[in-house]
């Protein structure tokens, strides 16, 4: 049976969502420049004064680089406690979670071209 709603069980959660983003951010290298590209993506979006539709391409492209980041996180530390040793499977594993992150930037990129390419060239 599950519990009941309560507004201070809610506000754990939030704590426990945020303790998780701040040890994504704490122990990913990756997660500091996912940082650095989404400031200056923001920067550039003011900057160049985007419209609501551009912004919501950029809002997307963002959110699907952190969330990927977030979950190969999660992958990675679950993997880590599953096999201390080294495992050639969960290495492929690994690999293929960072392969997600890998095509979430690139589409990042491909959407920030197309956004910014008009305003910059």
């Amino acid at each position: 049976m599950s519990r009941a709603f309560t507004f201070t069980g809610r506000l754990r959660s939030f704590r426990h969502a945020f303790a998780g983003l701040w040890t994504m951010l704490r122990s990913q290298h990756n997660a500091w420049i996912h940082a650095g590209a989404t400031v200056a993506v923001v920067a550039g979006g003011w900057f160049w004064n985007l419209s609501n539709p551009e912004w919501c391409w950029l809002v997307l492209a963002i959110l699907s680089v952190w969330t990927a980041e977030a979950l190969n996180t999660a992958f990675e530390f679950l993997a880590d406690v599953a096999s201390p040793t080294f495992h050639p499977l969960v290495k492929q594993a690994k690999d293929v979670a960072a392969g997600a992150v890998l095509i979430a930037v690139l589409g990042a990129v491909v959407i920030g071209l197309l956004v910014f390419g008009p305003h910059v060239f």
